[in-house]
């Protein structure tokens, strides 16, 4: 790539590279510890604090249509869960709250964009327990890349619970002799592990890829190597926003249009989930949590209803 007899199996094509990088995490306000009181506390004056931890559980769910001329017809129609930027250990009862709203969607295949963990420090064995509530709650595939919250020392916990984490390689999903590709890289904006020459070089030219990573920092080379769709997070769509959904800021570097909901880079397609769950503070205003499913349609027909 330069640029399931209806059960979806997936064959690594090439080995698991790990590689540790720097993390410049602590440059953010979300990650460090002074901000975070800060806004806790002037939400707790405010008298707002309260209504901002029942909204972190007042999901919504997004249906998203993701156009790929490319895809093979045994792939049309395929629908994809997508939940990002979890923070499972924000509040106690998060984790049964989602596992709740899950039941009862219908999909084919889950990928996680990262973000396990409430704080870019400390224990993971919370946040670990929780993503245990969620797997049980998830009846598909699941595959998924770290975010910068997240630690290297979670993989063995991830690998048991049966969830495949894509770290600078791809995955081949076979259905009915076709392929669609999964690629997955390393958090793109603090940590300097992520190599997309790597996650693609196994790819073919002519296949249909779809690139997940944490933030969506890296759009443009992904659409010059070739991507056809990008999946991402990170953003939390602002998370405290001014009435109409405005952000007041977003924890990123890329540009706005890239930073939440649908957008379009050249050919490839991109989303950038507003995020499951709730960072620095476990509160949100005008913005609310997301559960999104994707469906995946060739321009070959019309698009149907999920």
């Amino acid at each position: 790539m330069t640029h399931l007899p209806n059960a979806i199996s997936a064959t690594l094509e090439y080995p698991l590279t790990q590689a540790i990088g720097h993390s410049r995490a602590w440059l953010h306000l979300e990650n460090r510890i002074t901000g975070h009181a800060l806004i806790h506390n002037i939400l707790r004056l405010s008298g707002l604090y309260r209504r901002g931890q029942r909204n972190i559980m007042d999901f919504k769910i997004h249906r998203n249509t993701l156009i790929l001329p490319r895809l093979p017809a045994a792939f049309d129609g395929l629908t994809v869960l997508h939940l990002s930027d979890l923070h499972l250990d924000a509040h106690v009862d998060f984790p049964v709250a989602l596992a709740t709203k899950l039941a009862g969607l219908e999909y084919d295949l889950c990928v996680l964009t990262g973000d396990y963990r409430f704080h870019a420090h400390g224990p993971i064995k919370p946040a670990l327990e929780g993503l245990r509530r969620i797997r049980r709650a998830i009846h598909s595939p699941v595959y998924g890349v770290l975010g910068n919250h997240d630690s290297l020392h979670m993989l063995p916990a991830l690998a048991a619970m049966n969830i495949r984490m894509l770290m600078n390689e791809a995955v081949a999903l076979r259905r009915e002799g076709s392929a669609l590709w999964l690629a997955g890289i390393d958090d793109p904006h603090h940590l300097r592990a992520n190599n997309l020459r790597k996650a693609s070089n196994h790819i073919p030219a002519d296949a249909t890829a779809i690139l997940l990573t944490h933030s969506p920092e890296i759009y443009r080379h992904a659409a010059q190597i070739g991507f056809d769709a990008l999946l991402c997070g990170h953003t939390h769509g602002g998370q405290i926003c001014l009435p109409g959904g405005i952000p007041l800021t977003y924890n990123t570097t890329a540009p706005r249009h890239v930073c939440r909901g649908p957008w379009q880079h050249q050919q490839m397609q991109g989303y950038t989930s507003c995020g499951t769950g709730s960072s620095t503070v476990d509160a949100r205003f005008n913005c609310r949590p997301e559960i999104t499913l994707h469906r995946l349609q060739s321009n070959r027909a019309p698009a149907r209803s999920l």
